[in-house]
């Protein structure tokens, strides 16, 4: 499709070629990057790592992102080609789970809490439940608080690179001076507003006050 005008007055790009006229090509360094395998750094990145962004895709081409984080190491690396993440208990909307099973592939975002720097895996995905045998010492393993996962995101790495820094730079993301939480209302603000209009502002407040930790295993 060839580059062409939008009613707001933007030119929308329309092909690779107007991308790359505009944008260039990558260096080679850049362009070669991705690998096929874990390299023993990047294990190393994810025994460290507490925090991933999962993308997902239904086969109608919707998308979702997903956080998932627990205390560091809580990836299962099976080998140099295979991770496992835990589900925990949460919302029990399993937007990219249903995703998954239409469609398996997935792209994750491995964070390190003060690194800019991040791990990138591409790659496919299966759902597997702890009753499939031989899974019992990888539940085992993924086991915090004395909570077992009921099930796990088995990834099948196809492609595995870092990622530099610059938008954590531009963002000053992890500079505490930068941050400020009181320019939004409270979650119980919030939820009063668009999710839960019937609740009691009060027990909304108590529901995502300090004893919201206590619950971050257990069901709800």
């Amino acid at each position: 499709m060839a580059d062409e005008p939008c009613t707001d007055g933007c030119v929308e790009v329309g092909s690779e070629a107007g991308l790359r006229a505009l944008i260039g090509e990558p260096a080679p360094y850049a362009a070669g990057k991705p690998r096929a395998a874990l390299h023993p750094l990047d294990r190393e990145w994810l025994a460290h790592s507490s925090l991933c962004l999962i993308a997902t895709s239904a086969p109608d081409g919707s998308c979702d992102v997903s956080p998932k984080g627990d205390p560091p190491g809580f990836v299962q690396i099976l080998d140099d080609r295979t991770l496992a993440l835990p589900e925990r208990p949460g919302n029990k909307r399993v937007d990219g789970f249903r995703n998954i099973l239409g469609n398996p592939h997935v792209g994750m975002v491995f964070l390190l809490p003060g690194r800019g720097d991040t791990l990138r895996v591409n790659g496919t995905a299966r759902i597997v439940r702890e009753e499939a045998p031989g899974t019992a010492p990888l539940f085992d393993a993924m086991t915090v608080r004395g909570n077992r996962p009921r099930l796990a995101l088995l990834v099948t790495v196809e492609e595995v690179f870092s990622h530099c820094a610059k938008a954590f730079l531009r963002s000053r993301t992890w500079e505490p001076e930068t941050w400020r939480p009181e320019a939004l209302p409270s979650r119980a603000r919030m939820a009063k507003a668009l999710e839960r209009p019937d609740a009691p502002l009060e027990s909304l407040e108590e529901h995502y006050g300090p004893r919201y930790t206590e619950g971050l295993y257990r069901d709800r």
